[in-house]
Parts: C-alpha cells; structure tokens; sequence
C-alpha cells in the first residue's frame, strides 16, 4: 500500500514545475521480496523517526539524494560515492548521489526532488536512470551545518548500467555496499565529533560512512527490521574538519 506520500509524488511529477517532462512514477511494484520491507517502512515513516533534524519553516536549500538499491554478487547492495579529497567541504566522505534542486527539476513539493535525485545520480556517477525504479519518498530532513533541506529519494536498481566518477575533481569514486556488510554488528561504531555530537557509522569498502548518510541508513535497517545488535560504545572520533 502507497502512502500519501507516494501518492502525491506519483500524481505530480512530470505534471508541475519550472518545466516540463516525463513522468516519473513512484510505485513499489514488482519489487524484489527482500526490499518490501524498506517499501513498507517508507510508507508510514515519520519525519522524527529518521532525525532529530528537521527543516526549518522557511529557508534551507531544497536538495535530494537517491538511496539505490540493487543486488550484487553478494546480495543486495546499496550505491554510494566518495567525495573527492581536495574538496573544502566534506573532502573524502562517503555520501549518497544527490544535490541541490535545479529550476528544471520542479517544485519541491511535487516532482523536484525526484527529477533532482535521478539527474544528480547521472552527472555524478554516469548512472542511467531509466534502469531505476522510484518506490519510495521519504520525509524532508535537514543538514544544519550546510543549510540544505534533503529529500531522499529510494529506487530499485531494476537495470543496472556502469558507474564511476564522472568528474574526479568532485568525487573520488563510486562503489557498492552489500547490505550484509552495513548490517553486520563488525562494522558498525559510533563516531564522536569534538563538538561532542555522536551518531551511527559504518566501516565497509575502505571507509568511514558517517553523518547524514550513515544517520538515514542506520534508520532503514532498524525500521526494515534488518539491524542487529551491535556495539555503540565502540567509538571512532573525528576531527574539527570533519
């Protein structure tokens, strides 16, 4: 069962905004059974049950990423990518695809964040988006340190297409998570900022996935009944610049 949410999505994208396009329907049919769960908890989700952060009433940067999902030799798996060092912010931190809205994408109430989160996949990793089912919007949520408001965007890897880093200068590389790895009690600590705030993390493929990333997929595990009991007292502390 779609929520309203998805509803809306459905019925709006392709049909407001600053210009128009194909539709992009948001539905979880045909999904694999091991990702009903996700579809499930995205229906019914609320905005506090992800983060303590949230979108002011007015301002932020409207922005999306696309959560995807796909299933590799090891199982299923989730798409991330890792910020070129060199940047000035966030220099090497593992991230979902995604950015800030375009004009072209739309109204952020309606089909924006869908278009956003499928166009920024593409110009970051090459992903082609065709082979991408959206079944699933989550609620708004808030980075204060950069001011972006971020809808993330779930979609099914239905046809996979070759990815890497289409711009070295902006990201560093492209890589698959299998859900076994983000899952497994192993790789999970706690990460500790000077600033004394905490948060989930996850050690897989070389890196440490923190911060709002790590936040949203530490919520899904719990919420799809996929986490395990794990250590949160084994820490990783970070540094000013992070």
């Amino acid at each position: 069962m779609r929520s309203a949410r998805e509803q809306r999505y459905d019925e709006e994208v392709g049909m407001r905004g600053a210009a128009p396009g194909p539709k992009i329907p948001v539905s979880a049919d045909g999904l694999p059974e091991w990702l009903a769960p996700v579809a499930r908890a995205a229906a019914t989700i609320q905005p506090r049950q992800l983060s303590r952060f949230l979108p002011p009433e007015s301002g932020g940067r409207q922005s999306a990423v696309l959560i995807l999902f796909g299933h590799g030799p090891r199982g299923p798996e989730l798409l991330l990518m890792e910020r070129a060092g060199s940047l000035r912010s966030h220099a090497g931190q593992p991230s979902f695809p995604g950015g800030a809205l375009d004009p072209e994408d739309g109204d952020a109430d309606g089909p924006g964040p869908v278009r956003a989160a499928l166009r920024e996949a593409q110009e970051e990793t090459g992903l082609d988006p065709s082979g991408v089912q959206v079944f699933g919007v989550l609620p708004r949520l808030y980075i204060p340190v950069s001011g972006f408001v971020v809808t993330p965007v779930l979609g099914w890897w239905r046809r996979p297409s070759p990815v890497g880093a289409v711009d070295q200068a902006e990201t560093a590389r492209v890589f698959t998570v299998p859900v076994a790895d983000l899952t497994d009690p192993a790789h999970r600590v706690t990460t500790r900022h000077p600033s004394g705030h905490t948060g989930p993390a996850f050690l897989v493929e070389n890196a440490l996935v923190w911060g709002f990333t790590a936040g949203v997929i530490d919520r899904i595990l719990h919420y799809a009944g996929w986490e395990i009991p794990w250590d949160r007292d084994k820490a990783v502390p970070l540094d000013w610049r992070s």
